[in-house]
């Protein structure tokens, strides 16, 4: 059938860094949602609760793409306790004209990381203020370090603030983001002490109960969530739906589905069908982003196939130029 290019994590890491093509890649994915003609099915989702596991299967269709990817991505989340990551995966590459299977990219989960960090750059760059320069990071795992890694290459940041449960892990993180990044970092006793006062709040965990108060977010603020894609999972007060004064969703299709959309219709705070921008049309200009510094802004990220196949094709692309990887012949 032809030659399956295959590249491993390693490979893959040294092919696509955390950068600003990364995030004008992403960029493009959320632009091309929003014109209409990407195709993208619902996330299937198997759960294990026995394992205290899931595994999430993403792709979708891009015209002008030659290539689409479907990714598998596990997330087992007690394997921390046995000294396992909890996420890991890879995608598969196909033809967008042929089907044939181009590349397994066995990347345990990298480029997923790679591009939700992305992800929270866009919607920052999109939606908060020009001048941001405190985050709040609620959680302290892979994700934590990199949306801030990502939030530095879109707003002038100076400080940050972090909260985790597990304070020893704030702790490491909050030393390696100073020494890294040059940022004043603080630890925070509590959610609410990390995020009263910050410019964005990110939040990067799998928790099923609200962290975050809507009382909390002052005037001015963006918060960006990304830890609700399951029904069961909600990082933040349902209230800050209606609190903000701009609410976007990754895709609308989605968070009304499992993300933190999703407890606000639960909870009747607010219709169904009732209409919100995407994260792509904003990018696009066919709806308006933030409207003043005062107005707190709220990205509901849940993750989308669209952002996976951006990021696979951008890997390939540049295995192929690099010579990177191996081929078998399937």
């Amino acid at each position: 059938m032809g030659n399956v290019q295959i590249l491993t994590e390693a490979d893959l890491r040294q092919l696509v860094p955390l950068d600003r093509d990364a995030v004008a890649c992403i960029e493009d994915a959320f632009a091309a949602l929003a014109g209409g003609k990407v195709v993208m099915p619902p996330i299937l989702r198997l759960d294990m609760p026995e394992a205290n596991g899931e595994v999430d299967v993403k792709t979708a269709y891009v015209p002008g793409l030659d290539s689409f990817a479907i990714k598998i991505s596990p997330g087992f989340f007690d394997n921390p306790k046995i000294g396992l990551p909890s996420t890991n995966g890879l995608m598969v590459v196909l033809s967008a004209r042929t089907g044939l299977v181009e590349a397994l990219l066995l990347d345990n989960g990298y480029l997923t990381d790679v591009r939700t960090a992305a992800a929270g750059a866009v919607a920052a760059k999109h939606l908060a203020r020009a001048d941001a320069h405190t985050v709040a990071l609620i959680g302290a795992g892979v994700q934590a370090r990199m949306q801030l890694e990502a939030l530095t290459l879109v707003r002038p940041l100076t400080s940050v603030r972090i909260w985790a449960r597990d304070k020893s892990k704030a702790e490491a993180l909050a030393n390696a983001v100073a020494q890294d990044f040059g940022l004043a970092a603080l630890v925070a006793d509590t959610a609410e002490e990390a995020v009263r006062g910050a410019d964005i709040v990110v939040t990067t965990t799998p928790a099923t109960t609200p962290l975050i108060s809507a009382d909390w977010i002052g005037p001015g603020t963006h918060v960006t969530t990304m830890g609700s894609d399951a029904e069961h999972k909600n990082e933040i007060d349902p209230a800050l739906v209606t609190r903000a004064g701009l609410y976007v969703a990754d895709s609308l299709h989605q968070t009304r589905r499992l993300g933190e959309l999703h407890h606000a219709i639960a909870k009747g705070l607010v219709e169904v069908d009732r209409p919100f921008p995407e994260l792509g049309a904003v990018i696009a200009g066919s709806a308006a982003g933030r409207t003043s510094d005062e107005q707190i802004s709220f990205a509901d990220l849940t993750g989308t196939g669209v952002q996976d196949t951006a990021i696979a094709v951008l890997a390939r692309t540049r295995a192929a130029k690099a010579g990177a990887g191996h081929s078998v012949f399937a």
